[in-house]
């Protein structure tokens, strides 16, 4: 009996160590049922990406100049290994959401097409434009459309 008792105990122990270590897939719906009436400035991101790196300031701009008028910047990590992400939040810590896409699931519905990419999403849940790549001269263009939606509201 005690050798089915513990038996039962490890068998429970490493179901546990199991379920732990899965992250669950990321899919666009969930992300818009969860925020709904919210403007969504969706960013695509790894380490390894310098242009992905220095957008990081600006993001945690818009979310602490509009996060109070139905806007939320979010965040996706696309690196397989989570410490590398974790690594440079450590040295620059977001201010915004960030969740982790390490299987590219999200990355795939949405069709990236480079990095780092991003989609800004209106409070109904559709995307009304979608980017590549990172500069001064972008972010003052995403942020006119993100302005104009959240007017909208």
């Amino acid at each position: 009996m005690k050798i089915i008792t513990s038996a039962l105990i490890i068998l429970t122990l490493c179901i546990n160590v199991v379920s732990a270590n899965e992250v669950p897939q990321l899919h666009y719906k969930d992300i818009v049922e969860k925020n709904v009436g919210n403007v969504i400035y969706l960013d695509f991101w790894a380490s390894w990406c310098t242009p992905c790196r220095r957008s990081f300031p600006w993001m945690n701009e818009l979310q602490k100049k509009y996060g109070n008028k139905n806007f939320k910047v979010i965040s996706i990590n696309v690196d397989s290994e989570r410490e590398l992400a974790e690594e440079f939040l450590a040295n620059t810590p977001a201010k915004f959401s960030v969740l982790y896409d390490p299987d590219g699931a999200l990355a795939s519905e949405m069709k990236l097409k480079g990095m780092p990419s991003s989609f800004i999403i209106n409070a109904d849940g559709v995307v009304v434009s979608a980017h590549v790549g990172f500069t001064d001269k972008k972010k003052s263009i995403y942020e006119q459309e993100i302005k104009q939606l959240i007017q909208g509201n």
